[in-house]
């Protein structure tokens, strides 16, 4: 089954949801073939970000940095229940663009989610700077990209078009207000890290309007 799947690389929610997808896809026994699209929080973010991400959180949403931290805390439970360590008091967030730029090269030789996976691991579990080329290097390396390829794509615009381009479908088109958000065969679209019974529930949907729709 297709699965697109639009979303940032410093989304907690994101990381949870690929998880979830994959628990449920193993219950269900579906081999997914997935593909990953560009989708940046926070475009205008600088390479390195200056003051804590809880500060930076509270800046953003208009909270205190303690109601901040309650909700990371939070979100921290709910992803150690998917087996991920989220060190939210050492998440390093930065500009985002250029990890995209990375998973859409290792898309284009079939390691875009472990691509994505690495990604998300470096910067919620890890801790490493997300925007600054010696992570992205790093991370790029531990899923075998050639480091020649790399630098030729971060001394370029290379892959760019495909990050701008995921954005807009994801505005315009299917006016996606938030990540992550997963179209299951071009055909059934699901908002946010649902439960994995609601993925189950998709799966199901999804086949029945295949079956019910084979010529489109």
């Amino acid at each position: 089954m297709r699965v697109d799947i639009w979303s940032d690389v410093v989304c907690p929610f994101c990381y949870i949801g690929k998880k979830r997808l994959e628990a449920a896809a193993q219950e269900a026994g579906i081999e997914l073939e997935v593909h990953w699209h560009s989708y940046q929080l926070d475009p205008e973010a600088p390479v390195r970000q200056e003051v804590s991400n809880s500060e930076r959180l509270a800046q953003k949403y208009g909270r205190s940095v303690a109601e901040v931290e309650e909700m990371q805390r939070n979100i921290a439970e709910m992803a150690k229940a998917e087996g991920i360590e989220f060190n939210w008091e050492g998440a390093n967030s930065g500009n985002t663009f250029n990890a995209h730029r990375i998973i859409h090269l290792a898309q284009s030789k079939g390691l875009g989610t472990d691509a994505q996976e690495a990604f998300f691991y470096s910067y919620m579990t890890q801790g490493l700077a997300i925007g600054e080329r010696e992570t992205l290097e790093d991370v790029a390396a531990r899923i075998g990209l050639n480091p020649v390829e790399v630098d030729d794509l971060l001394d370029s615009d290379e892959f760019s078009d495909f990050v701008k381009f995921d954005q807009e479908v994801a505005q315009d088109q299917l006016k996606v207000t938030g990540v992550p958000f997963f179209v299951f065969d071009q055909r059934v679209a699901l908002a946010g890290a649902q439960p994995k019974d609601v993925f189950l529930q998709v799966f199901e949907k999804a086949l029945e309007t295949a079956a019910e729709n084979p010529a489109e």
